[in-house]
């Protein structure tokens, strides 16, 4: 996750204290030495839509493998003795889930910062006063379009209306919200529309998300934008953030090539920044999968982010996630930690990979077959990135 805004406007939000802090790149086991990783729980499989980009695979049936509010609160008590920095409730659609009411009121008891990924459908006016009272520090709404194309692409009519009126819901009770919006061939164009609501709606955060082929996401890999439009993305993006400033806050997801390309990008057009950039970004460590990030799938599988669920590393019901994170032997997990001398093919000559980490290998497996070969998601050129 890159914060153009922290990089390009010096603006302060929680996340940057865990993304831009001294020996944060060199941690192998949490965000920093001392914590945990943030850690993502999609709670549910349960969901009232039908994404056509959804890791999850979710439907709108409760499974009967999810976990059980005993095992659930287990599970978050032991993140708090971990000490992570986040819990993150996915799903699937983690309202649907009967009991996740009880699972925030023991977040906020405990003082774990909770987040919540939602598709904001739900978000009613007496769910989100319920919100705010057990301190979710941030609810991020997917919006992956304007109008039908939202629509369209969550696979229900009325789904935008719904999702922006929650939005407006968070708003008026000034419980922190943010969008979500996953770029694809179909919705990039829409870019500047979805800046000119976030200043219309007063929106504070946007985060932009680069397609991961995972799930059903994997089905779809031909409607992923071109390298050349993720530069034309990647140019929008800056403009709009250097033009709204430190006010509203600008992120990019999933594609650690971003960085480089901002640094790229400053040394040309805003040379007074770029060392600062360069700074910030080196001590990021780029993709940290598997280190400072985790994922927990419904059934209480650990997995290193939440689109590479082809690998398990244990289960929540067997044994603690702290132990489980700190002393697996899993051979992908410890490679995520040790991955530059596993890189293949053009990532592994690439001047960058201390800034980038070789990006995600989730993409690298699906269309090259292999877990540790380039990102194809990557799009800068030989010449940028030194070959």
């Amino acid at each position: 996750m890159l914060s153009l805004t922290k990089l390009l406007c010096n603006s302060n939000n929680f996340g940057d204290d865990l993304r831009y802090s001294k020996g944060a790149a060199q941690c192998k086991y949490g965000v920093n030495f001392g914590r945990g990783p943030v850690v993502v729980w999609n709670c549910t499989r349960q969901c009232n839509l039908k994404c056509l980009h959804c890791y999850a695979e979710a439907n709108n049936e409760k499974c009967s493998e999810e976990l059980e509010l005993k095992e659930a609160r287990d599970f978050i008590e032991d993140l708090k003795m971990f000490n992570v920095p986040v819990i993150l409730f996915s799903g699937g659609e983690p309202l649907l889930r009967g009991d996740f009411f009880n699972l925030l009121e023991l977040t906020s008891k405990l003082a774990v910062r909770s987040t919540i990924s939602t598709n904001g459908t739900l978000l009613y006016k007496d769910v989100c006063k319920d919100i705010k009272s057990m301190n979710v520090g941030y609810v991020g709404v997917s919006l992956d379009g304007i109008g039908s194309r939202h629509d369209e692409f969550r696979g229900v009519s009325g789904a935008f209306d719904k999702s922006l009126k929650g939005i407006r819901n968070c708003i008026e009770l000034n419980q922190r919200v943010g969008l979500r919006f996953t770029i694809n061939k179909h919705n990039f164009h829409q870019i500047e529309e979805i800046f000119a609501l976030i200043k219309e709606e007063k929106i504070p955060r946007v985060c932009f998300y680069h397609m991961v082929y995972s799930g059903r996401a994997s089905n779809i890999i031909k409607d992923d934008i071109s390298k050349e439009q993720r530069r034309e993305v990647m140019d929008l993006i800056i403009k709009k953030t250097l033009e709204l400033g430190p006010k509203f806050e600008i992120l990019t997801v999933d594609n650690h090539a971003d960085s480089v390309y901002l640094y790229l990008k400053a040394l040309k057009e805003f040379p007074n920044k770029a060392n600062r950039i360069l700074q910030l970004i080196n001590s990021n460590g780029g993709n940290r999968s598997g280190m400072a990030f985790a994922c927990v799938d419904y059934k209480g599988d650990i997995h290193p982010d939440q689109f590479t669920w082809q690998y398990t590393f244990g289960n929540i019901k067997q044994n603690k996630f702290s132990d489980i994170w700190k002393n697996s032997d899993n051979s992908i997990l410890n490679g995520l930690r040790n991955r530059k001398a596993l890189i293949k093919g053009r990532c592994s000559k690439c001047k960058w990979i201390f800034v980038c980490n070789a990006n995600f290998r989730t993409r690298a497996e699906v269309v090259y077959k292999d877990f540790w070969e380039s990102d194809p998601a990557c799009y800068l050129t030989d010449n940028e990135i030194g070959i």
